[in-house]
């Protein structure tokens, strides 16, 4: 299992949901090696974009966009809900999954790259 990390906009975001909603997410987000490795598509999936490595989670409506660091902890850049990428598919009619169609938004890398940038908690 690795250590997970947040930081401020993901922290923030997380926080924006009901209590009981936060509880149920975060004991739901477990990640392992092994989870990484065997991406199931429905839980997990994997963005790239030269040659960086994103890694998706889904636990109910909420998306949480992360990447595993050198030393071993997950670093979690956005907590974004379902809706959020849904209505941007709908929009732009794409015949792509929404990993692949993320892994080709300038806009959803300028959010991640946000989330990079800001202060770990």
């Amino acid at each position: 299992m690795f250590q997970i990390i947040f930081n401020e906009i993901s922290a923030a975001e997380i926080s924006q949901l009901p209590t009981a909603a936060q509880l149920e997410v975060l004991s739901e987000f477990q990640v392992t090696p092994e989870d990484l490795e065997k991406q199931d598509g429905d839980r997990f999936g994997r963005l790239e974009r030269e040659g960086k490595t994103l890694y998706r989670y889904r636990a109910r409506d909420v998306r949480i966009y992360f990447e595993v660091t050198d030393e071993h902890a997950v670093l979690v850049h956005r907590v974004l809900h379902k809706n959020t990428f849904q209505d941007f598919l709908y929009r732009t009619n794409l015949p792509l999954s929404e990993d692949e169609a993320l892994s080709q938004s300038k806009q959803f890398w300028e959010l991640i790259e946000e989330g990079e940038n800001a202060n770990r908690v």
